[in-house]
């Protein structure tokens, strides 16, 4: 069998970086100026708000016998109301902004539609890791066959960049790979690589696919295992960089689709509804000095080549070594070298899959907060936009605004243990420092505090039901603004029981990490099997136990002050349940049935979400096409299909000195290896730990070797094992 076309340097080549096409004229569509003032605005708001409430917090503190405690937890209340405050001011300018029309949208800025990409190569990459094959196949399938429907799918190639550590996942990837390019007519269209050395993960995996393709594409579509895009989306992603040869990196905003469990369809539901506003009111500061996401996004191959190089961080893991959260310090390498970074904030048909349980969305937040808190030391970075600083600490002030919101709460406990009163509600007649509160009792000064705080973050709420209502087009796709307003009460009462559980979550990975311990890299689960009881338990239990000994103390301790902590407690006590029943697809279903968390995708979907529903459903993509013999390893070694394509891209590998060096590294061709194929021969695959089957797949002529001395060796000379996979796929 000939090698099909899969790795660098033997498929059809692309366009180059600078294709024969017209460069189009040089056009700046965002004004520094106009940005810094933005920024000016928007930071000055948050700030005015933050020390609003500060000041009348800190006269509340006043009137009940200050101390270096109150000064603590002044402190904290401020830069926690300035959190607040510029997290929910996003939903305010987005309001104004969309208010606006075409005046606010990235894709009306300048003439794009139409232009000619004929001498472009676009390259759309989708690495994985131990993914769901069928899923990922199928979504490549998708936006093949959309892309088919523009007429442009010519100036596209896909790769699947496998970073699979999983023996069966190998296999499985491979085997699929070529039956989808054989049936979209995709032979040196569609390209499969797995790396034999997973070197920086998907950051080290995108940079080997530069290393050996990128000079051969001007653009290339980074995608999520999970990412769908349609052939507009992409092929208007390609015109928009056309038309803007200043701009480095597009990133769409994807919408959450698939979302089955309860906790799936709120999350989706948010997404949508939240979603347009808030990221609208982003793009007004950021407006050419975005970030990057990691996926669904177009980037400008050249500069990213020359510009994005990740450093290695001095000292040990976590916060040293590999950039873990790579996508906000790429965005800023390119800012450094006059890059623009844009927010397609308004450009559908992008979308991807959330996680569907409160534990798989905290296992990827903990991934997400070693990355974060890895940026603290590239805040000084030499060359760095102030922009870009920004984005940085922003990502870093998410994750610390839980223990800082902890450590409140606890202070707040001690004062009041100590015979502080710091929000006795008695009526102690003190006067306030501030005239026009001097008609108020404590107790309604207090209240005033708390009200102000619980408004800035309810309002984004309100103001997304607001803009639903003067949006006539979009109530529809919410079923109505009446269910659209029903399931925002329902989720702010799981965001409020949600709140307290993450807090927790948040700092023990914080804290975690700043006692070194490294968080290992491991595939998110994307099924909507459920959350066991026992599983939550074992995550949940001592947040609930926290909540009860807590609750407890403030019983008998705080009586006074016991039901402002209620709605902490709350969610913490029942965080157990929360988990399970919130992963329930039974749950899931019966708020569709009644018209709860109603997303656009499910009411009206997409012909690509729908496409890719009925893919998933078929009866063949409920199994694995291989032969069901007993083990991946004894698969690619006994049936011939598999093995002769599995030993086809080694082959090629070894064409190729990008990937050829990676065979060396794990001895392909040592003494070792004949060892480890001889053991193999003689015990089967269970004389083998998993490294030791990786290292013996990576190895070509070890393969070929096997598959024939398995077929032709005397039964009598042959173990086992292998005369009972021959049976098994002779059956």
């Amino acid at each position: 069998m000939s090698a099909p076309t899969s790795e660098a340097g033997t498929g059809t080549a692309a366009a180059p970086v600078n294709g024969a096409g017209r460069v189009p004229p040089k056009i700046r569509v965002h004004h520094p100026v106009s940005r810094g003032r933005r920024l000016f605005f928007f930071v000055s708001s948050a700030l005015s708000l933050a020390v609003i409430n500060s000041w009348l917090f800190a006269d509340l503190l006043l009137r009940l016998d200050w101390s270096g405690w109150h000064t603590i937890l002044l402190g904290l209340f401020f830069v926690l109301s300035f959190a607040v405050s510029f997290g929910g001011l996003h939903a305010v300018y987005g309001f104004f902004v969309l208010r606006r029309g075409d005046r606010g949208r990235v894709t009306a800025l300048n003439e794009w539609h139409g232009l000619d990409i004929s001498s472009v190569g676009t390259a759309i990459v989708v690495p994985i890791y131990n993914e769901d094959v069928v899923r990922v196949y199928e979504g490549i399938r998708v936006m093949w066959e959309s892309l088919q429907r523009t007429d442009q799918l010519a100036h596209f190639d896909f790769f699947i960049l496998s970073d699979s550590t999983d023996p069966g996942k190998w296999v499985q990837e491979e085997t699929r790979w070529l039956e989808m390019a054989r049936d979209l007519g995709g032979l040196g269209r569609i390209h499969y690589r797995r790396r034999t050395v997973n070197r920086e993960k998907k950051s080290g995996n995108i940079r080997d696919f530069c290393n050996a393709w990128g000079s051969r594409f001007r653009y290339m579509i980074v995608l999520d295992a999970d990412s769908v895009m349609t052939g507009e989306t992409l092929v208007s992603l390609v015109r928009l960089m056309e038309a803007n040869p200043t701009v480095g990196l597009i990133q769409t905003v994807p919408g959450l689709i698939n979302g089955e469990s309860l906790f799936g369809r709120w999350q989706q539901f948010s997404s949508r509804l939240f979603g347009p506003i808030f990221t609208s009111g982003l793009n007004y500061w950021v407006q050419d000095g975005g970030n990057y996401w990691g996926h669904n996004a177009i980037i400008r191959v050249d500069p990213f080549m020359h510009n994005c190089d990740l450093p290695t961080l001095p000292g040990k893991k976590p916060f040293g070594g590999h950039i873990l959260s790579h996508d906000f310090v790429e965005a800023a390498l390119l800012r450094k070298e006059d890059w623009e970074v844009w927010l397609a904030w308004d450009l559908d048909g992008s979308w991807e899959e959330g996680p569907q349980s409160l534990t798989d969305f905290a296992a990827r937040d903990r991934r997400w907060c070693q990355g974060n808190l890895q940026h603290a030391m590239l805040l000084f970075a030499k060359g760095f936009r102030g922009i870009s600083r920004v984005h940085l600490v922003l990502g870093i002030l998410g994750y610390l605004a839980s223990p800082l919101w902890l450590a409140f709460m606890l202070i707040f406990a001690w004062i009041k243990f100590h015979k502080k009163n710091l929000t006795d509600l008695s009526d102690i007649p003190v006067a306030p420092a501030t005239p026009f509160l001097k008609n108020l009792s404590i107790t309604e000064h207090g209240f005033l505090v708390f009200g102000i705080s619980m408004g800035i973050i309810f309002a984004p709420k309100l103001i997304a039901l607001a803009d639903l209502a003067l949006s006539p087009g979009r109530r529809a796709d919410f079923g109505g603004w009446w269910r659209a307003a029903g399931s925002v009460v329902l989720e702010t009462i799981f965001s409020a029981l949600q709140a307290p559980v993450m807090m927790l979550f948040h700092t023990q990975f914080v804290l975690t990490n700043l006692l070194g311990r490294e968080v290992g890299w491991s595939p998110q689960n994307r099924a909507a099997d459920g959350t066991s009881w026992r599983d939550a338990c074992r995550a949940h239990g001592w947040h609930a136990a926290a909540g009860v000994a807590f609750g407890g103390f403030a019983w008998i301790w705080l009586r006074d002050s016991f039901w402002w902590f209620v709605p902490v407690l709350a969610g913490l006590v029942f965080s157990i349940p929360l988990s399970v029943w919130s992963s329930r697809r039974s749950l899931g279903a019966l708020a569709r049935k009644m018209g709860v968390f109603l997303a656009p995708e499910e009411i009206m979907p997409p012909p690509e979400v729908r496409q890719l529903a009925g893919r998933l459903s078929l009866p063949e993509n409920a199994r694995d096409t291989l032969r069901p013999v007993d083990d991946p390893l004894t698969r690619v070694v006994v049936d011939p299909y598999a093995n002769a394509i599995h030993v086809s891209l080694l082959r090629e590998k070894q064409l190729n000195p990008v990937y050829a060096r990676e065979l060396e590294e794990v001895g392909v061709g040592s003494a070792e290896m004949h060892q480890l194929r001889a053991t193999l021969l003689a015990g089967g695959p269970v004389a083998l730990a998993t490294p030791e089957k990786l290292r013996i797949m990576s190895d070509a002529e070890s393969m070929a070797w096997l598959h024939s001395r398995v077929w032709t060796l005397p039964q009598d000379e042959l173990a086992a094992w292998w005369h009972q996979a021959l049976r098994g796929y002779r059956s």
